[in-house]
């Protein structure tokens, strides 16, 4: 029973320990204990700053990447575009060059066909002419057999045009 209703000389011992118990934590304990907590809170705060830091500069380089995203996006889509126009440039060149060759095939085709349409009409009169010429000497030769009138006068042509 005398831990439940203690003595004062246990009551007064126990002060006069727990006082010095109390003088050696806070003389020896107490403050490293607490500059290690102060310690361990400069730590964590600089932590914290640093993180924020941190996060600050991811933002901003996210940014950065994102403005340079845009960029490589805006010249990839002129790029398209200039290529575009090349392409439509050449498209039109070869086009304009094709339709160009082409006419000039179908006039020189045109000039061909002429050239030999004329050296056919050449040859048909050429024909034409030898079959009147062997026409009319066939016509003549039937006429001038019989005719003493006829072969003086083949005669007399004939001295003329060996005059000629």
């Amino acid at each position: 029973m005398e831990l439940i209703k203690p003595a004062i000389g246990l009551i007064f011992w126990m002060c006069v320990t727990f006082s010095i118990l109390v003088f050696l934590l806070t003389k020896f304990a107490w403050k490293p204990i607490l500059a290690m907590i102060k310690e361990r809170e400069q730590t964590i705060e600089n932590s914290l700053n640093q993180a924020n830091l941190a996060r600050e500069e991811m933002s901003k380089l996210v940014a950065k990447n994102e403005e340079l995203l845009n960029q490589a996006k805006e010249e990839r889509n002129q790029i398209l575009h200039d290529a575009k126009e090349a392409a439509e440039k050449v498209k039109n060149d070869i086009l304009a060059r094709a339709q160009k060759e082409a006419e000039e095939k179908m006039q020189m085709a045109f000039r061909e066909i002429e050239i030999q349409k004329k050296a056919a009409i050449a040859e048909v009169k050429n024909s034409v002419g030898l079959m009147a010429l062997e026409i009319a000497e066939k016509v003549i030769r039937k006429e001038l057999k019989g005719n003493k009138e006829q072969m003086d006068y083949v005669n007399t042509l004939a001295k003329e045009s060996n005059l000629n």
